[in-house]
């Protein structure tokens, strides 16, 4: 019996290890794969809407933006990987791609600690038309990538 508690634990710490070492050297996406927006909405869809909903919904977008409009040179969706665009996928690209990722990461903790503390202090109106900019932005960014494909 003490033999098989041994054996399993020793085959769950090497299936471990090998689930990790394999998530290590996946492909990274250039674009977080977060870097998504769930719903556009229109001006009486947003006026309607608590200030504190409108709050997440801007800080949202902020995030999206951040995350993409960098490298809309590149690339401008999600899930698209160095290998994907012939980037070699070597230890100095790697480590360049995760140096940029640790200061978009951090950049938004400091830009999301200073939304929630002083856009309450905005105006309803102010806040549902720089929602709307932000949508448009991001719109655009798909017609800037259908331009791109032709």
């Amino acid at each position: 019996m003490k033999s098989k508690i041994i054996f399993l634990s020793v085959l769950f710490f090497l299936t471990t290890a090998a689930v990790s070492a394999q998530a290590k050297n996946a492909p990274r996406s250039i674009i977080s794969t977060t870097a998504l927006i769930r719903k556009y909405h229109d001006q009486k869809e947003l006026s309607g809407m608590q200030k504190g909903e409108l709050l997440e919904l801007y800080i949202e977008r902020i995030k999206v933006l951040v995350k993409t409009l960098p490298y809309i040179a590149l690339v401008t969706k999600p899930g698209v990987t160095m290998a994907d665009l012939g980037i070699p996928d070597d230890g100095d690209h790697k480590k360049i791609l995760d140096n940029q990722a640790v200061g978009t990461s951090t950049f938004l903790d400091t830009t999301v600690e200073f939304q929630r503390k002083m856009m309450p202090y905005s105006d309803k109106g102010n806040l549902i038309a720089a929602i709307l900019f932000y949508e448009n932005t991001l719109k655009s960014l798909h017609e800037f990538n259908e331009l791109n494909e032709m």
